[in-house]
């Protein structure tokens, strides 16, 4: 005979909740048993409430189970599970913006468990050792680390560490540009994910990573299979409500990975040019991302801004890279293009120099530095400095590496240069629109047909740079992108005189 759901103990049915990650549930009965006088929640009992609170969006009580926890596991000598619960909140402080807290709490996670026992615990300070290498561009060492987090997953036998380990592993394989071996292994790591093998932090987790590394590889394809997963993933029914009189916090958990994931959707939306609909989604993003998700916040409203700026919205793109900004984001090169089309140019080339002297685009994401480099051709020849034009093609070509997106790109660069210097641009220009088409981006095809046009008629040729100007106002049209389309109307109005 079942018993009634009043006489099983509330932790037992908090471990349970926390277990079938019915997070909202776990929440509100861990709250409960914590408020009661007479019984004290020992360090795994925090670990689950910590978990439960930041699934359900409170990120500072979050953390104060974690330290809790933290406290509770070094107080009973288990170094392994004060070195996880140290590490797990070095990650929350850098998250939340606070880096000095987060090196004290890394440090303390690696003092801690260099001692312990072999364990899952020793992926920890490898995937760290991996980070901290990256960022001080020493490859040797970021690969070193994370062989040796894969290494120790792989003996622990957890799914998730193991997929994790393999993500590591394939981000700093695409940092060093070795493309294709990370790429296949970022795939391998995936499919786990993909099949709802994993725990869901750990699924959320690669689900947004993942994404974030295909787009900064200018991988498109991948990048729009696994946004499709992600968001339905994100989207797909949580755990039933909590019982009811379950407490504080009862309800349906809102996936707080959500937020992150639609910020990429965004980013592959505005490639695809559904405008409308990625201007949308940038406003739910920016509703969802957690309060430590600044980056992912200033994310949603640069792409915003992008869309405003090439419909011609200018004020309302202001708007957008102004909060980007107030979010920690420098809003370039989608600002200098704006104060191009302002007439700024001396503004346009100081915030261009400015972002690149700041390294503001890490060097590792391919498609936010070739946008950089992209838009310093266009504002270099906007100007009459085509030296400078010259420079930034030639590194745009070397970074495209046979990447389609970034070809593309790339070509349509250099065809540009071209044109401007009188060159033969006919041969370049064909090349990156055929690239454009099987994309597919429409805005960028329409730009090079644009292009394409003009050394058409240099060569002679009215009737076909009417027919690539018309491709392109239509294109134009249908996105919107309303300063374009008056050049294609205007340069189809040239052609017809």
């Amino acid at each position: 005979m079942a018993v009634p759901v009043d006489e099983v103990p509330v932790l037992e049915r908090a471990r349970g909740a926390g277990a079938r990650e019915s997070w909202a549930e776990a929440y509100a009965l861990l709250r409960e048993a914590d408020l009661h006088p007479s019984a004290a929640l020992g360090p795994n009992d925090l670990d689950v409430l910590a978990d439960a609170a930041w699934w359900t969006g409170r990120v500072d009580e979050s953390v104060a189970a974690r330290l809790r926890a933290q406290a509770g596991y070094a107080a009973a000598g288990d170094r392994r599970g004060a070195g996880r619960a140290a590490w797990w909140l070095a990650y929350a402080y850098r998250r939340m913006g606070r880096p000095a807290a987060a090196a004290g709490w890394l440090h303390r996670a690696r003092h801690l468990l260099e001692e312990a026992s072999d364990g899952p615990e020793q992926c920890y300070p490898a995937w760290s050792d991996a980070e901290e290498a990256q960022a001080h561009h020493d490859p040797a060492a970021a690969l070193a680390a994370a062989r040796r987090m894969e290494r120790a997953a792989r003996r622990s036998g957890s799914p998730d560490l193991i997929a994790q380990s393999l993500r590591v592993h394939a981000a700093v394989l695409l940092v060093n540009g070795r493309r294709a071996r990370g790429l296949a292994l970022l795939d391998e790591a995936m499919g786990p994910v993909t099949a709802g093998a994993l725990s869901g932090l750990t699924t959320g987790r690669l689900y947004a990573l993942a994404l974030t590394h295909c787009l900064q590889a200018a991988d498109l394809p991948r990048a729009m299979r696994w946004t499709d997963a992600a968001m339905a993933w994100c989207s797909s029914p949580g755990p039933p409500p909590a019982p009811e009189g379950g407490g504080v916090g009862a309800g349906r958990v809102v996936n707080p990975f959500r937020g992150v994931c639609r910020v990429r959707r965004v980013e592959v939306l505005d490639l695809l040019g559904e405008w409308g609909l990625a201007e949308a989604e940038a406003g739910r993003a920016c509703a969802e991302v957690l309060p430590d998700e600044a980056e992912a916040a200033a994310a949603a409203h640069y792409a915003a801004g992008e869309i405003r700026r090439r419909q011609g919205r200018l004020d309302d793109a202001v708007m957008a890279y102004s909060h980007a900004h107030d979010l920690g984001r420098v809003p370039q090169p989608g600002l200098a293009l704006l104060r191009l089309a302002q007439g700024r140019t001396d503004a346009a080339v100081a915030g261009l120099r400015l972002a690149e002297a700041c390294r503001e685009v890490p060097l590792h994401d391919l498609l936010g530095r070739a946008g950089l480099l992209a838009a310093r051709t266009e504002v270099a020849l906007a100007v009459g400095d085509p030296a400078d034009a010259a420079r930034a093609a030639a590194e745009l070509t070397a970074l495209a590496d046979g990447a389609p997106l970034l070809v593309a790109m790339a070509g349509t660069a250099r065809g540009a240069l071209a044109l401007a210097l009188g060159e033969p641009a006919l041969p370049t220009l064909r090349r990156a629109l055929a690239r454009w088409r099987e994309l597919p981006v429409p805005y960028g095809t329409a730009r090079a047909r644009m292009l394409l046009a003009a050394a058409e008629r240099a060569a002679g040729d009215e009737e076909a740079a009417r027919r690539q100007l018309t491709a392109a106002r239509s294109t134009f049209e249908a996105l919107d992108a309303v300063p374009d389309a008056a050049r294609a109307a205007a340069r189809l109005g040239e052609a017809g005189a």
